[in-house]
């Protein structure tokens, strides 16, 4: 089922629009996809203006800067300690742009958005 981001059929309070036309090709969104920790799977995703999108699903390797050494490295992921976005993404290990994470190299905060730029960057807040 495609998930609408056009007006609706109703106005705030209640009431029904007047005149309202069909749904469009352009107002289509999709369902946010949830970056899970596992052996890395990329998904191509058709956007507007026939242009191609990578979108992550699952991952289990970051590349890490450390403030101290300005070095990025790659380190594997273990585990989610917190996620503002939502508390229950911890229980679930689903990273989120924000979220801390356990590494190799120690504890990281998530800079990138996983699931828009198909990638996963951060820095390195606590390191072993």
């Amino acid at each position: 089922m495609s998930e609408s981001h056009g007006k609706s059929k109703r106005t705030k309070t209640g009431a029904k629009r007047k005149s309202r036309r069909d749904k469009i090709k352009a107002e289509l969104g999709r369902e946010a996809p949830s970056v899970t920790i596992g052996s890395t799977k990329r998904v191509i995703v058709k956007t507007r203006g026939n242009t191609r999108k990578a979108t992550l699903r699952k991952t289990d390797m970051m590349n890490v800067l450390d403030p101290k050494t300005k070095k990025i490295t790659k380190a594997k992921i273990l585990t989610v300690v917190e996620n503002n976005a939502n508390r229950h993404y911890v229980r679930m290990n689903i990273l989120s742009k924000g979220a801390i994470v356990k590494t190799e190299l120690g504890e990281a905060k998530i800079t990138s958005r996983p699931a828009q730029d198909g990638i996963v960057n951060g820095v390195l807040i606590q390191s072993k």
